[in-house]
């Protein structure tokens, strides 16, 4: 056993959900890597988006200039499920991501402002809650704890010092289900 940064002590290798020991499933360390300190499993990263105060602006950019193939969900949210190598590719603005996280469309002022976004997809819903308690022992605030969105994805999500919100998710979609 030995601490954490966080204060936590944990055992140098925790077995993977599924229960195989290393490195059967990647649930123990990897060459060169610590110890791994928690039980949740990442499938895949599930959504990258950019949080911009400009949506028009950032069309400009990444639908004119790249040509990303991005469509209009609504005031100013551009998306893609098209992109190649990515689930989900966002343009989310600022007054969205502040709903989402906190209700109302506007980001509290004693927050650092959210450059970006990403998601990671667990197995299921369960998993997001278990993951977003981890995440809490760990000693990180979670801007919300696991909650399913009125689209179907249960996510949990956090705010970085440097400005990412990192949500652990599980959206039906992905998995080729449809929503509850």
């Amino acid at each position: 056993m030995r601490a954490t940064p966080g204060g936590l002590a944990v055992q140098d290798w925790l077995p993977s959900r599924c229960g195989h020991q290393p490195p059967a499933c990647g649930g123990g360390l990897a060459a060169g890597a610590g110890p791994r300190l928690y039980l949740m499993e990442v499938l895949f990263v599930a959504s990258v988006a950019v949080v911009v105060a400009d949506p028009s602006r950032s069309r400009e950019l990444f639908i004119d200039v790249l040509g990303l193939p991005l469509e209009g969900e609504g005031d100013g949210y551009y998306s893609s499920g098209s992109i190649p190598g990515s689930k989900h590719f966002g343009v989310w603005p600022l007054p969205e991501a502040a709903q989402a996280c906190f209700g109302t469309p506007q980001w509290p002022a004693g927050l650092v402002v959210p450059q970006a976004s990403v998601e990671f997809e667990v197995a299921d819903a369960v998993a997001v809650a278990e993951a977003g308690e981890e995440l809490q022992r760990a000693g990180y605030e979670l801007l919300h704890p696991a909650r399913t969105e009125p689209w179907g994805q249960t996510v949990a999500r956090l705010l970085t010092k440097d400005g990412l919100i990192v949500g652990i998710s599980y959206a039906p979609a992905f998995h080729g289900e449809e929503p509850a």
